[in-house]
This record gives structure tokens, sequence and C-alpha cells, in this order.
């Protein structure tokens, strides 16, 4: 089957469209071309759009395709943050902290000494110890008094900076000091900010 060309008259009055301001779809489907046939022109001589205060450049796929994927980023981003939201409302109700999510910990703890009272912050103390958890020393000083919320938020990105490093997808040996220096470094800047590693 012999492949259809497309007469130079005709590219010439697409571009001239496309170049105009119209959407590659609209120009593509009114003169019988693929899209992807029409960036390829578009990339090889080089059309160009007017300028941006005329208005916005058409994305690649086309304003359709894009709003699609914008929307699906969109629903994804609100779901996220409603989730997040009800383990926080939770949390901050005084229901247990074994699910909080990590890196709101501080903000979880310093809430609750703070609006739920003496008691609640013993006990979570208490259940934190229990528990083992790696961060409690740094979260709480020798009388049992819970350092600052910054404190506490520097103490959890330093004890999972590399999960911190795979969420963002950093590569290893990429920006190295981010979002803290290395372990070998950060135990000393952890002690010149006053973390007080108690026994």
């Amino acid at each position: 089957m012999a492949r259809r060309v497309t007469p130079d008259a005709v590219w010439a009055e697409v571009r001239k469209a496309w170049e105009g301001g119209e959407t590659a779809r609209v120009v593509a489907k009114r003169y019988d071309v693929g899209v992807p046939a029409l960036w390829k022109r578009r990339e090889a001589e080089g059309w160009k759009r007017p300028e941006t205060r005329f208005g916005p450049v058409e994305p690649a796929e086309g304003w359709e395709a894009w709003a699609e994927a914008q929307a699906q980023k969109f629903d994804r981003r609100i779901a996220d943050e409603r989730a997040l939201a009800g383990d926080l409302a939770k949390a901050m109700q005084g229901g247990p902290m074994e699910e909080a999510p990590l890196w709101h910990l501080g903000f979880l703890y310093a809430f609750r000494a703070r609006h739920l009272g003496p008691e609640v912050a013993a006990q979570d103390r208490a259940r934190a110890m229990e528990r083992h958890q790696p961060w409690v020393r740094a979260f709480w000083d020798r009388d049992g008094q819970l350092r600052s919320e910054g404190t506490l938020d520097l103490a959890i990105i330093q004890l999972y900076r590399d999960t911190w490093r795979e969420e963002i997808g950093l590569p290893d040996g990429a920006a190295p000091f981010m979002p803290c220096p290395p372990p070998r470094v950060s135990a000393p800047v952890a002690a010149a900010l006053g973390l007080d590693v108690w026994d």
C-alpha cells in the first residue's frame, strides 16, 4: 500500500494555521495530517508561534490530552491531601500515634503536648519508649520535656534522610547534603544544635 504524500502547498497552509495560533489537533484534522507528522514538520522547518503575549503555546500533546493529565494529577493530589488530613485529625484528637505520618510526627507531638495536656504528653513519651522508637531520645530531654517542634522535625529528617531522598527521587551521590548532611557529618551538627542525646 503506497504511503500518502501530503503536498507542500497543504503543508504551507498547515504551517500558516498553526503559526497563526490554532491548535495542532484542529489544524491536523482540517488538513487531514497526523498530529505527530505536524510536530515533526514543525521541528524540521522551525515553525514559530507568535510571542506569548498573544496566548500560551499549545503543549506537544495538545490541550485536551494535557488537560486530562492535569485533571488526573489534581484528583490524585486531592485524594492524598484528604487521606493525610484524616490521619492528622485522628492523631490531633488523641488517637494512637503508631500510624501517624512520619514527616508530621514533630508537629503532632508538639500539638498534642500543647492542646491535649501533660497527661497525654507523658503517655506519648512512655509509649514511644516502650516501642523503642529511634527518635525518642531526640524528641524528649532527660527530664521528659518535649523539645521544640523544629528540633523534632530536624531529628526526623536526620534519622530518615535516605527515605526522604528516595521519596523525592534523588539518586545516590546527587546533592549529597540534601536534606541534611550525611550521618557522619550530622552528629556534630545535632550536638551544636543542642540535641542532648541521653542514655
